[in-house]
């Protein structure tokens, strides 16, 4: 049995999906709240659903079934400001789960963030030596956050504390993929701009506001969900694979190619309007990301990842435009 922590949000409700199809018994422990979030598991059998608040006791109740703890939760929001929301769920939780699967000797694979990079000015390299990882200036809470746990995981590592026998913390970088709706403003461009074509709308990419990139060509490293769950089930088959990984594609590609991508999915005609970037975020804007994938190869793991063409095009044809036709 696995537990899967946010597992009605993004990527945790694709890996509860693939743990299903497998046969895996899988609890998720999630907030559903209002509106149609629920449907991200429609599909799959699940031997329980928890909420957040009921993890103490279910962990104390039935922890000495599971095989492993995906601990996917977290309040995601790059915009989030309550920083004591931040720490109770993305930094407390996180170390009170390390604490239960080190005791319980049961792997624990965790969503980081590329966002624990902040500007890129130390480049993008998942090394987890302490004096790189103290350079690293996040620029938002929400990378703090996660940026904080990293930190205090490879510092139990170092010092030799109590650890799980298997970690993993995932520095996600831009993903894109199905059951994302719940998402709202932070859901992925692809998804956004597919809604605004199906709209009539034009295609809306920001404006770029350094002189070192044209419109549309800032540049991020683009990965499918898909993906992000091939990396983290086979981080679970190799249980002697441990420590900080970047999950990219290791290729930075535009804005502008990511909307020409939509484009093509749908079959249209280039429509793209530049809209300034809002000030609100303007000053802590990142106009390249790009994930150094050697860590992972190095450690053994040789599957492809999509091109964002393709990756694309099977979002949107395969995902949203059959999704609207049932709606």
């Amino acid at each position: 049995m696995f537990l899967v922590t946010g597992g009605a949000g993004f990527i945790g409700s694709n890996l509860v999906a693939r743990l299903s199809d497998r046969g895996d018994a899988v609890v998720v422990s999630d907030w559903l709240e209002q509106g149609d979030k629920w449907r991200n598991l429609a599909r799959h059998q699940l031997e329980d659903m928890i909420s957040p608040e009921q993890l103490p006791r279910f962990l104390e109740n039935r922890g000495h079934e599971l095989k492993a703890v995906f601990h996917m939760g977290a309040i995601s929001a790059t915009t989030e400001t309550d920083g004591d929301a931040l720490m109770e769920n993305n930094f407390r939780l996180s170390r009170d789960l390390w604490n239960f699967c080190a005791i319980a000797g049961i792997p624990l694979i965790y969503a980081s963030s590329a966002a624990t990079y902040g500007d890129g000015e130390h480049g993008f390299d998942d090394n987890q030596d302490p004096d790189y990882l103290a350079k690293l200036e996040p620029l938002n809470g929400y990378g703090w956050s996660k940026h904080l746990f990293d930190r205090w995981a490879v510092r139990h590592v170092e010092d030799r504390k109590s650890c799980p026998p298997q970690w993993a913390g995932l520095k996600f970088f831009n993903v894109y993929g199905p059951n994302e709706y719940h998402k709202g403003g932070q859901a992925s461009v692809p998804l956004h701009l597919f809604r605004q074509l199906q709209s009539g709308e034009a295609a809306k990419l920001f404006q770029s506001h350094n002189p070192d990139y044209p419109d549309g060509g800032q540049m991020r490293d683009f990965v499918h969900v898909d993906d992000c769950v091939d990396v983290m089930l086979w981080l679970y088959d190799n249980p002697k694979v441990s420590g900080l990984f970047n999950i990219g594609t290791g290729l930075a590609r535009t804005f502008h190619d990511l909307a020409r991508a939509v484009f093509a999915g749908l079959e249209r005609d280039e429509n793209i309007r530049f809209v300034p970037t809002p000030e609100n975020i303007r000053d802590k804007y990142q106009y390249f990301t790009e994930a150094s994938m050697i860590k992972l190869r190095v450690a053994g793991y040789d599957k492809p990842f999509r091109e964002l063409e393709d990756g694309v095009a099977d979002y949107v044809q395969n995902f949203l435009m059959k999704d609207m036709a049932r709606r």
